[in-house]
């Protein structure tokens, strides 16, 4: 069962009103001002867009919207309300379940990975498209991308270390796959270049909610994607990428 697209903090946004690429030259909330905005979606409480001709990303609340662009987006105070008193308790549901199920902290890309111990096998994740396809090519495997927000999105964090962190993953990982992680973090540090690469790769794809995972042929042509989180652990995303390239 897919619990939904992790694109904030602790809810899954169900979208009340899907707006395809609809692009305004400005929008303002509160004293903020986003210039050549593309919205792709509304929920009863937010607004998502990219700005800046798509190289930055961000959500504002319909209630800090001017009036007449809150009538835009048919924004419903009464249904907000609501909307965000079960945004709290998904809140507190989670909060709940990282104190019970502690998480590493996510990678610094500049340190190299700490060496592998024992038995269990190893994942090895690129941020470079390009040279994953070439060596996918090499190498006879697919190639999986991994759009997260791997320091913000609760789904995205629970999926890591329900299935991608496994033992299992990472052995079929590496008999089938070259793995792409393009990271979309709010407190890691990234580079300028691998951050407009990312949000380039978000483009060409059209992805629109985290986590999302887009399974390539070496040629970079798409065999499918799982958007949200999948329950079942590693043996129902398994099922599904060898679904993908089987069809």
């Amino acid at each position: 069962m897919r619990l939904g697209i992790c694109i904030a903090l602790g809810l899954l946004i169900i979208a009340q009103k899907a707006c395809a690429d609809e692009n305004l030259p400005v929008l303002k909330t509160g004293s903020e001002v986003y210039s050549n905005v593309t919205v792709f979606s509304t929920t009863a409480t937010d607004v998502y867009f990219t700005y800046n001709n798509g190289h930055g990303m961000a959500n504002a609340k319909l209630k800090d919207l001017s009036p007449e662009m809150q009538r835009h987006f048919h924004y419903n105070a009464s249904n907000a309300q609501v909307l965000e008193k079960k945004q709290i308790e998904a809140n507190t549901q989670y909060h709940a379940y990282l104190l019970n199920h502690p998480s590493q902290p996510p990678p610094d890309e500049d340190r190299p990975a700490p060496p592998a111990t024992g038995n269990a096998p190893q994942t090895l994740w690129r941020m470079d498209l390009p040279g994953a396809l070439s060596q996918a090519q090499s190498e006879n495997k697919l190639v999986l991308l991994d759009f997260t927000g791997s320091d913000w999105c609760p789904w995205c964090i629970k999926f890591d270390q329900d299935v991608l962190s496994t033992s299992q993953f990472a052995s079929y990982a590496n008999s089938k796959l070259i793995l792409v992680k393009l990271d979309f973090p709010q407190h890691t540090l990234q580079s300028d270049d691998l951050r407009r690469a990312n949000q380039a790769l978000y483009d060409q794809f059209h992805v629109n909610g985290f986590p999302t995972y887009i399974l390539l042929t070496a040629n970079g042509n798409e065999l499918g994607r799982q958007v949200g989180y999948l329950e079942g652990g590693p043996n129902a995303f398994i099922a599904e990428l060898n679904g993908f390239s089987n069809r």
